[in-house]
C-alpha cells in the first residue's frame, strides 16, 4: 500500500470522534479497532439481530461496516474542516458471513483533491479459521468546508 501523509495531524482523534456520533455504528455494536493514515479497521461481534435467515451475518449489515471502513480510511485524509460522503460503492459478498465476529480492513488506493478511492475487504472469523466474504471498492467525496454536525 502507498504511503499516506494526512493533511489534519489530528486525523486520528477526528476519525475517532466522527465514529462515536455514528449512531447505526452504535446500534449494530460495531468498534473501530484501528485507524492510520489511510486506513481504518472496524469489528463487529456477531449477535442473532445481526443475522439472516441461516444464521450469518445478513449482507447488509456486512456493507455496513465495509462502507465505513473504506470510509474512515479516506476520511483520514481529509481537512479538518471538511466532510464524507459514499458517492458509490460495489460489494462483492465472496463467502457466508459465518462467524463469531466480522473485520472490516479499509485502506486507500487513490486521494485525490475531491474524489477518494478506496477498498475494504471483510472477513469472517469463526474460531481460528478467517474467511473472506466481501471485498468492497468505493468512491468518497471530500465535503471541503462541511464539517460534521457537533453533539
Amino acid at each position: 500500500m502507498k504511503p499516506f501523509h494526512p493533511v489534519d495531524p489530528h486525523y486520528a482523534e477526528r476519525v475517532r470522534d466522527s465514529f462515536s456520533r455514528q449512531q447505526a455504528m452504535a446500534f449494530i455494536g460495531a468498534i473501530l479497532a484501528d485507524t492510520g493514515p489511510g486506513r481504518c479497521e472496524i469489528r463487529l461481534p456477531f449477535k442473532p439481530e445481526l443475522s439472516q435467515q441461516h444464521g450469518f451475518f445478513h449482507g447488509g449489515i456486512v456493507g455496513t461496516i465495509a462502507d465505513n471502513a473504506g470510509g474512515y480510511a479516506a476520511f483520514t485524509l481529509m481537512p479538518a474542516d471538511s466532510g464524507i460522503l459514499t458517492v458509490e460503492y460495489k460489494i462483492n459478498l465472496t463467502a457466508p458471513a459465518d462467524g463469531e465476529l466480522l473485520i472490516a480492513r479499509g485502506e486507500v488506493l487513490r486521494a485525490g483533491r475531491n474524489l477518494v478511492i478506496s477498498r475494504a475487504d471483510v472477513f469472517a472469523v469463526k474460531g481460528e479459521r478467517r474467511t473472506l466474504c466481501a471485498t468492497m471498492l468505493q468512491t468518497l467525496m471530500t465535503m471541503t468546508g462541511k464539517p460534521e454536525l457537533q453533539g
